[in-house]
């Protein structure tokens, strides 16, 4: 017998229906939601300090349309939607069965909260270290609280802050029983974890070859199998749009991936040795995968106010536009100096669009007084001034900073309807360490593009033979490219080295890029350590996920041979 895990939530904002479809639309055991990203806990964090709630009051919304039938077929509910206030969550899930004249057992899970110790506030990634008082810090926690929860008899598990695979993770412990040795299991519940719980990116979402995906508007949200060995199979409810094949499963698993030692609280999950076979339509089985012990630390999310922060959108139409930019620049530069902020971004898109952010520690400076400078300027600028949007005040932004704890120090709490339950043993894990960046990486000649013994080549888009997705990663970002069949990886390993990135896409060149090789799966994923400055909340980047890289890269020009041009006949 398995676990059938649903997934009903990507992220805070996704399709409210999703959990009322999940739960309709086929059998499932446990419903699982994610609404925590690093950019949710800043949000979160400015809700709590306008007296809103430091939870997702979206996952209540939900919760009132499946509540009573989950109870009644034995659902379990698990969701990391408590955020900041995950004894709040749970008080108002208590208060939500009450009004709907329900029965539940609800439990949270605390411990997370690092916010007050004395910690030592090294930046991970970067190794600097943090000078201000911080606004959050939470500690990522693993599966076990919540499988304690559950074995405690909860009908709904709320959390704070737990790893995004932890969803999937503490309902496979607490069914088939994983003591902290079973590593291989544990891995196999992290990567389908990894996989489930960006919702439709698994099932056809954001998919590069977006045009074979069905009914895409309508596109179901996925569910793993998961068995007693950690294998699972990814597939989706009948009669919903998208799609699941093993090219959708493994662009969600190439998504914002670091190497292929995939670190979390309760195993090291090895990407290098996951399987994936189809397994029947909209079927993928995932198997195989290795696990190691645990690292001696956890990561904790740091937050802190940033300052503020201001964008102007002008519109460049007709002819010499670089020339329009250049003006419309001096004008407001002319009024107030460049040197007036912090920082300053300004992109010139091909499109036309002048860009400009400024960021500073005074409201006033990034607010009215840019603003006031670009206004100024509309009748002594470039032929055609106008902007997208009307001048307006700053805004404040927060910024995320990584940083490790030993594991011992992090206590998680289990509640169920308000009491405690006894503390369970903590697993077992490996030697804290530090990660040391390597040096900088030296810009090596491109070497001529492979090609294949005795055939010609034809120049076409990367895209047509390569897939890819991209992402965030607090400050950097993380770009995944797959081809799929033998032959095209063979080719994509010799060819896209990271100086090739970096020369297909010549803005990467100032920044250090780590190339990993996934041959299993036959992709490729590389880190871009920095690219996205402090993070998604305070980079002024137009795209400051850096979700549209891998899309940039396959609209690149290369060399193929011809014969991998040709399309794959299916298996």
């Amino acid at each position: 017998m398995t676990l059938r895990i649903a997934n009903c939530s990507g992220f805070y904002g996704d399709r409210l229906s999703a959990a009322r479809e999940m739960v309709e639309g086929g059998p499932i055991d446990v419903l699982t939601g994610d609404w925590l990203a690093e950019l949710t806990m800043l949000v979160l964090a400015g809700n709590r300090a306008k007296g809103r709630p430091g939870y997702a009051p979206t996952f209540l919304r939900q919760l009132e349309d499946v509540l009573g039938t989950c109870l009644e077929r034995g659902i379990r509910i698990v969701s990391n939607a408590g955020g900041l206030d995950p004894a709040g969550c749970a008080g108002a899930v208590r208060e939500l069965a009450a009004r709907l004249g329900l029965s539940a057992r609800v439990a949270h899970v605390e411990g997370d909260d690092l916010t007050g110790r004395d910690l030592d506030l090294v930046n991970a990634d970067t190794g600097e270290r943090l000078g201000v008082p911080p606004l959050t810090a939470n500690a990522y926690l693993g599966g076990r609280p919540v499988a304690a929860a559950l074995s405690a008899g909860a009908d709904v598990v709320v959390t704070g802050r737990v790893t995004d695979a932890a969803l999937v993770t503490g309902p496979g412990i607490w069914h088939y029983g994983w003591g902290p040795d079973d590593l291989d299991p544990l891995a196999g519940s992290v990567v389908a974890g990894h996989v489930i719980e960006c919702g439709c990116q698994a099932t056809g979402g954001n998919y590069a070859f977006f045009q074979d995906v069905p009914d895409l508007a309508h596109c179901g949200f996925p569910l793993a199998e998961l068995r007693a060995d950690g294998s699972a199979v990814i597939t989706k409810h009948p009669g919903t749009g998208g799609m699941v094949t093993v090219g959708t499963v493994t662009a969600q698993l190439v998504y914002e991936l670091g190497g292929p030692r995939y670190l979390g609280p309760d195993v090291v999950a090895r990407f290098d040795t996951i399987a994936l076979a189809e397994d029947g339509p909209d079927r993928v089985l995932v198997s195989g995968v290795r696990g190691e012990p645990p690292p001696g630390t956890l990561k904790v999310s740091v937050t802190y106010p940033g300052g503020y922060r201001n964008t102007m959108t002008l519109v460049l139409t007709g002819l010499d536009a670089e020339a329009k930019a250049r003006v419309a620049e001096e004008a407001i530069w002319a009024r107030v100096p460049k040197e007036s902020f912090d920082a300053v971004d300004v992109t010139l898109t091909d499109a036309g669009l002048l860009r400009i952010t400024v960021m500073d520690a005074d409201r006033r400076t990034a607010g009215r007084v840019f603003s006031s400078a670009v206004v100024e300027t509309g009748l002594a600028s470039y032929p055609g001034f106008y902007a997208l949007t009307p001048p307006g005040d700053a805004t404040p932004y927060g910024v995320h900073w990584p940083v490790l704890v030993p594991a011992g120090e992090v206590r998680p709490r289990v509640f169920l309807d308000g009491e405690e339950l006894p503390a369970g043993e903590p697993p077992a894990t490996g030697p804290a360490r530090v990660e040391v960046a390597p040096p900088a990486r030296v810009r090596t000649p491109v070497p001529a593009a492979p090609v294949v013994a005795g055939g010609p080549a034809v120049r076409v888009p990367l895209g047509r033979i390569a897939g890819a997705r991209s992402g965030d990663k607090g400050g950097d970002a993380n770009l995944g490219v797959w081809v799929d069949s033998p032959a095209r990886y063979a080719w994509l390993a010799v060819y896209l080295t990271a100086d090739r990135l970096a020369a297909l896409l010549p803005h990467l060149a100032a920044y250090r890029i780590d190339r990993h090789e996934l041959p299993n799966i036959r992709a490729l994923n590389f880190v871009v350590h920095g690219l996205l400055g402090r993070g998604v909340a305070a980079n002024p980047r137009m795209d400051p996920q850096a979700k549209a890289l891998g899309e940039e890269l396959r609209a690149q020009w290369v060399d193929v041979p011809a014969a991998l041009a040709e399309p794959v006949p299916p298996p």
